[in-house]
């Protein structure tokens, strides 16, 4: 019997082990994770990004855990040697009609209490000499890491506290009663106190096993990248990013320091055909129905139609990709470029056609469900998993009492 078992082998399942140990410092805790690797997926395929939180709404979880999340990110990956570099990020307005839109960025990163700057073109063209822009905002907290790199770390020091991880172990049925849970794999059946559900691109199905309705689906979101030639890195000093268009969820594509020297480029936001679907031909029929017949997708499809379309004309055109490239660097090339890797992003949608806007965090009766956690994630994740761990339910915190 275990007292906690956690379903999720991503920084967030991670994060929360570790969580559950600063707690509960002699708990029996299992994590499984379906895969033969730790961070397989969304936490894989990140951009490496240590997030500011100035998009997001004052007060809102993404807010408050992405400022103390870049924090406790940096000091972890002091404390650990694991590289990083807080190299800054310029988000900038290449039009008029942006001016404004900055302001208000400016105005909400100022109601997060971020040490934030409004540039001019011309201390932007100081700092970033192949950047063009009207004006800008500088973020000096951001940063970059791998994030495989810190979530192995995690998994190393939930190792060294007695936990277990059960690595290529799929769960497959949950069940709760009033004293425990049984968790059913294709390998063996495991009883704890707890689950904790940080399935990722999973999530809504695993609380689904539990025996949850959670009034929302995660709709994966292909994010497609290039790379600059080793040649072409010299174009980008800091993180680059366009100002965000309101109409659209997603932040545009952008150019994206990495730890060992690479540039990324991009992503666009394109439905993906597989949950896990890293590439344009990968398909699977019942992830691909699933989202055919849910009414909030179309919902979604309908109101940003015309984002979405273009979002597509750059999956298939690279001309059209390096044209949204030249809005912030306007000397880059189709021949400046070559294919990068891509990242699925689980996204929950709301059957109404609303995007859930936020960390969301279902309680059970002896479980917890992480059911939408996207970017920020990763940086915010020591925070979301000493979050998770502060909802356990009364109740169960109280039998737990002695752990």
């Amino acid at each position: 019997m275990f007292d906690f078992a956690i379903v999720g082998g991503g920084i967030v399942g991670l994060s929360t082990g570790m969580a559950l140990y600063e707690k509960y410092p002699n708990a029996k805790v299992l994590l499984i994770e379906k895969e033969e690797r730790l961070a397989e997926h969304q936490t894989g395929h990140n951009s490496g990004v240590i997030h500011s939180g100035i998009y997001y709404k004052p007060g809102s979880f993404k807010a408050r855990f992405a400022k103390k999340g870049s924090q406790s990110m940096t000091e972890f990956c002091q404390m650990h040697d694991i590289e990083h570099d807080i190299c800054g990020k310029v988000i900038v307005a290449t039009k008029s009609e942006e001016l404004p839109l900055l302001d208000q960025l400016y105005k909400r990163g100022l109601e997060n209490e971020l040490a934030i700057q409004h540039i001019t073109s011309g201390e932007l063209k100081e700092i970033e000499p192949h950047v063009r822009g009207l004006a800008a905002i500088r973020v000096p907290m951001a940063g970059i890491v791998n994030y495989r790199q810190v979530s192995e770390k995690f998994g190393d020091i939930i190792r060294s506290k007695g936990g277990v991880i059960k690595l290529g172990t799929k769960v497959e049925k949950i069940y709760e009663t009033d004293d425990e849970v049984t968790i059913e794999t294709a390998k063996e059946t495991f009883k704890a106190r707890m689950v904790i559900n940080c399935a990722g691109l999973h999530s809504d199905r695993v609380a689904k096993a539990a025996g949850y309705k959670t009034d929302m689906k995660i709709v994966p979101f292909r994010g497609e990248y290039f790379k600059l030639k080793p040649e072409k890195r010299h174009l980008v000093k800091h993180l680059i990013y366009p100002v965000p268009n309101p109409n659209f969820p997603f932040l545009g594509v952008h150019f994206t320091r990495m730890i060992g020297g690479e540039v990324d480029a991009g992503p666009n936001a394109v439905l993906s055909f597989k949950r896990e679907g890293y590439k344009k031909t990968d398909f699977n029929l019942a992830d691909f129905s699933e989202v055919m017949r849910y009414k909030g997708f179309w919902k979604l499809a309908s109101k940003y139609m015309k984002e979405g379309m273009d979002e597509m004309a750059r999956s298939f055109s690279k001309a059209k990709f390096v044209e949204s490239l030249q809005e912030l660097i306007p000397e880059i090339q189709e021949s400046d470029l070559v294919p990068g890797p891509a990242g699925v992003r689980a996204q929950a949608l709301k059957d109404d056609g609303g995007l859930v806007d936020d960390f969301h965090i279902i309680l059970g009766k002896r479980s917890v469900h992480v059911c939408n956690a996207p970017s920020p994630a990763a940086t915010a994740s020591i925070e979301i998993g000493k979050e998770v761990v502060s909802q356990i339910p009364v109740q169960n915190h109280l039998l737990m009492a002695t752990v």
